[in-house]
């Protein structure tokens, strides 16, 4: 499904990503971990097409995507939820989960979707008409990848969810993500809690310093001794 060759990245003078080759296959969740600042949300930034690539090739189903603009990317089934949520603070629940469906036009299908959205995280529906930026940073990354999945994307890509949540909601939010996966979306996962990704995961990579260092079958990635060493404590 999606299968990035040889990518490089630039900020300046910094290469944050220095040819990267990963693939992710259709009905997989694919984790990438690594320690803070590794180019793990650079790849994703890339794929997304919210930041550009000084070499290298993104293809999705076969298809080159590599210049597309991101509004194009979304269209063509990827959708994205980035790191720290970036929810629309002064704007409701369902303005946020509205603006998710931008490119869409089928407006039952739509109204549809929130609902289910509703019932997916009952306390976003409990909060429909709250502004995002009084939710709770849990109720938040809920809506983040509410709002995502609104484009009905085939592949989704998700930015380290776990972060600065308590337990409880880290829990709900990866029984989600496994409930997104049974239902037919495909996942590439950043994910600083190794563990619990690699466990939610079919297959993984590890980054280091822009480069992927180590992949592997999620479960052979957890008994790895390099792994076990440097992410799993």
């Amino acid at each position: 499904m999606l299968e990035i060759n040889n990518l490089s990245v630039n900020y300046g003078g910094i290469q944050a990503l220095q040819d990267v080759s990963l693939t992710v296959n259709e009905g997989e969740v694919v984790t990438l971990i690594g320690a803070n600042g590794a180019g793990k949300t650079t790849t994703l930034r890339t794929i997304s097409r919210l930041v550009s690539p000084r070499s290298g090739q993104i293809l999705y189903n076969g298809k080159n995507i590599t210049s597309l603009r991101p509004d194009q990317v979304v269209q063509a089934g990827i959708a994205h939820s980035p790191e720290g949520r970036r929810v629309l603070a002064r704007q409701t629940v369902l303005d946020n989960l509205e603006l998710g469906a931008f490119l869409r036009s089928d407006r039952w299908g739509i109204k549809a979707d929130i609902e289910k959205q509703f019932q997916i995280f009952p306390r976003l529906g409990e909060r429909r008409d709250q502004l995002a930026g009084t939710l709770s940073g849990g109720e938040q990354q809920m809506l983040a990848i509410a709002r995502a999945v609104m484009s009905r994307p085939k592949l989704l890509l998700l930015d380290e969810p776990s972060l600065g949540l308590a337990p409880q909601i880290v829990r709900e939010i990866f029984k989600t993500i496994v409930e997104l996966n049974k239902s037919g979306v495909t996942i590439l996962l950043v994910e600083q809690n190794a563990t619990l990704a690699l466990q939610n995961a079919n297959r993984g990579y590890v980054m280091e310093s822009g480069i992927i260092t180590i992949e592997g079958q999620a479960s052979d990635l957890l008994i790895d001794e390099r792994v076990r060493q440097a992410y799993l404590g």
